[in-house]
């Protein structure tokens, strides 16, 4: 293999934006495998086979570069000159150019340019055709929007989106108060005496009900969004079948309008059979996926069908916000369409691969059913966001089987799988199994699914988590068939997803918080700064005894003691060497938030909390399970079937918190420290 090919490979890998080498958690060096890149590269476009095909792909590429008019996609940040890069030949440079803007708002701006007068910042000669790029700049008065510049050049049409946008994301105080703090459960966790054996919207609003009358200001979990829970199956939060839907497992059937009008609904539970199943759900010491939505669509298909048979206000309701959101119905017809098909949508048949369905593909109760509790969960949730402030986690990825990936094809690289590299923890590497986000089929598109992505959450969001912030810049992408460890990193237009953060979280009024935790590099948390997104601050991971002390906790940020990949805090602390335990308590002893000579370890907790909620954290967020000591996680990440991952029901029932011996006790203090002045 000659080094001049392996040079040139290097070479076309960077014109992609895929890195040939990065640097692991120890530092060593790790350099991309040949074969791997060849993969990966061709996921992204290139017309590459083999090494024989770099030269030509490299001269393609450099044609396509000069040959496109304009970037799909320019940032104009707000006060500053946003410049439009043109490209053309040298010999149609001197032209004149027409140019058309339409703001968001449908108000347009036209003007004509000599194209004379605008700076050269290029020259290159291409397959011996000489070409210029020009800087044309835009107004500077733009408003905050998503725009579109039209373009009549001499060498052809081009079209750019210009995303105008504030610098920083939202940082408006939540509830108009500083420092809050609030609680976290996985909702599924959650259960009560009136429920179906797992958590619903109505628990959720009952357990924010609690908090805020201790003065806790946000509920938070794990992603709520549409899963598979019967063929295929996967409760994963994090690999929804799409991050535009929401889970119907997180309903509450019994607060339906449609339960007043549906005899058969009233009947069915009251049925001694329906209380049955109920209660041997309530009695189960795990969630069960299955058999809890087998009940809960039991019901649900009734009120669906009540709501499109009845007529009347609410099918009026239904229909007019089902024409608000077209993606609805054609989500609700992929999940018939699956039903029907018994299988995942990469073994249907052609046509109903491409999206081509006729009438016999689906059931139409069916669709409607799924239609229905789409409408209903954002019913229920817009309520709950209306009484309770939620803190809401927005995934990385999606499931490779689900709607994102079938209907928004262009935006998902194929062939191709996310992950993570090497690490202490998992000596090979990690593949997460869901395909990565196309970085130019994304701006192609103008972002308009992302957008749609943020937007679906942060209707309800007063913080919005994004798992993974590092995704913003590049993932670790590893190609089918390959072991994790042969990953590489590919590179994303970070500024163009900032721009639409600040936008999108300034319009919702929502707190964006980055997950940054793990090896992350130090240009992330720079831009994560820059543009306003809040930093991560987890005890148990800043703990490092070597230096004797928990750091101290930034302004910006959300505190918390850990996640919901990690232990909870008993086991944390039963997992430490003696000497480590050791050191951890004569620091908070020392800085005075444990009494000399306690060992508690639920009083080791509470001086934890204490120091996490007397800092000037802007948020911070109780893991419940902490409280009463629990020392089964949720997940363990790198684990599958074999452990009941995010099934485990949290120890206690919703009304049996306010009793907990303890509980109530450490959230009042909490309220009490968060409230006092930080010198």
């Amino acid at each position: 293999m000659a080094s001049g090919q392996i040079s040139q490979l290097h070479r076309l890998a960077h014109l992609y934006g895929v890195q040939t080498a990065y640097r692991d958690v120890t530092g060593r060096r790790r350099s991309a495998e040949t074969a791997a890149l060849l993969a990966v590269l061709r996921a992204l476009g290139a017309p590459v086979e083999g090494l024989d095909d770099v030269d030509p792909a490299l001269r393609e590429h450099r044609q396509n570069w000069w040959r496109r008019l304009s970037e799909p996609v320019t940032v104009a940040w707000e006060g500053e000159e946003a410049r439009v890069k043109l490209r053309l030949p040298a010999n149609r440079a001197g032209g004149h150019a027409a140019c058309r803007l339409e703001l968001e708002s449908g108000e347009e701006r036209g003007w004509r340019l000599d194209l004379a007068e605008l700076p050269v910042v290029a020259r290159e000669e291409v397959e011996g055709l000489a070409y210029v790029a020009l800087h044309l700049c835009l107004p500077r008065d733009l408003p905050a929007g998503y725009h579109r510049l039209f373009l009549d050049l001499p060498g052809g049409n081009a079209t750019s989106l210009i995303i105008a946008a504030p610098r920083r994301a939202w940082g408006g105080p939540i509830s108009g108060r500083g420092r809050v703090w609030g609680v976290f459960l996985p909702l599924y966790a959650l259960h009560s005496r009136r429920g179906w054996g797992s958590g619903d919207f109505t628990d959720w609003g009952e357990l924010g009900r609690w908090a805020r009358a201790l003065g806790g200001r946000l509920v938070g979990s794990v992603p709520l969004l549409a899963a598979f829970l019967d063929r295929p199956f996967d409760p994963s939060p994090y690999a929804p079948v799409s991050r535009l839907f929401w889970n119907e497992f997180y309903l509450d059937p019994t607060q339906a309008p449609e339960v007043a009008r549906c005899p058969a609904v009233r009947e069915l539970l009251a049925s001694r059979e329906f209380q049955e199943e109920v209660a041997a759900l309530r009695a189960g010491r795990l969630v069960d996926y299955r058999r809890g939505m087998v009940l809960r669509r039991r019901v649900l298909e009734l009120l669906a069908a009540a709501c499109f048979q009845g007529g009347g206000e609410r099918r009026e309701v239904l229909e007019r916000w089902a024409a608000r959101h077209q993606r609805a119905w054609d989500y609700a017809r992929f999940r018939a369409v699956g039903e029907r098909q018994g299988r995942s949508w990469p073994d249907w048949p052609p046509r109903l691969r491409r999206g081509k369905f006729e009438e016999g593909d689906y059931d139409p109760a069916v669709a409607g059913y799924h239609l229905y509790v789409q409408w209903l969960a954002a019913e229920q949730l817009a309520a709950l966001a209306r009484e309770t402030e939620l803190y809401l986690d927005f995934p990385v990825g999606v499931h490779p089987a689900g709607y994102d990936v079938w209907r928004e094809r262009t935006a998902f690289a194929q062939g191709v799988e996310c992950g993570a590299p090497p690490d202490p923890l998992f000596t090979g590497g990690q593949n997460w199994g869901f395909p990565p986000p196309h970085p130019e089929g994304l701006r192609a598109q103008g972002y308009q699914y992302y957008i749609a992505c943020l937007r679906h959450h942060m209707r309800y969001a007063a913080a919005l988590r994004l798992d993974h912030v590092m995704a913003l810049h590049r993932l670790f992408w590893i190609p089918r068939g390959f072991p994790a460890e042969a990953g590489v990193y590919v590179r994303y237009p970070a500024e163009e997803f900032y721009a639409i953060l600040a936008l999108e979280s300034r319009r919702h009024e929502t707190l964006v918080v980055g997950e940054d935790l793990g090896t992350v590099p130090r240009y992330v948390r720079r831009a994560m700064g820059r543009h306003g997104l809040r930093r991560m601050y987890v005890g148990q991971l800043e703990f490092d005894p070597r230096y004797g002390r928990l750091p101290a906790v930034p302004a910006r940020c959300l505190a918390s003691l850990n996640t919901h990949d990690m232990p909870p805090f008993a086991a944390f602390w039963a997992a430490r060497d003696p000497e480590e335990r050791i050191v951890l308590a004569d620091f908070l002893r020392r800085e005075g938030w444990l009494a000399p000579g306690e060992e508690d370890l639920g009083e080791i907790l509470r001086a934890c909390l204490r120091y996490l909620a007397a800092s000037r954290a802007e948020v911070l967020m109780l893991n419940l399970e902490d409280l009463w000591l629990e020392t089964a996680p949720q997940n363990r990440p790198g684990t599958g079937p074999e452990e009941p991952n995010w099934r485990h029901k949290a120890r206690y029932a919703l009304e049996d918190l306010p009793e907990v011996p303890g509980v109530p006790e450490i959230l009042r203090e909490v309220d009490r420290w968060r409230k006092r002045e930080v010198h």
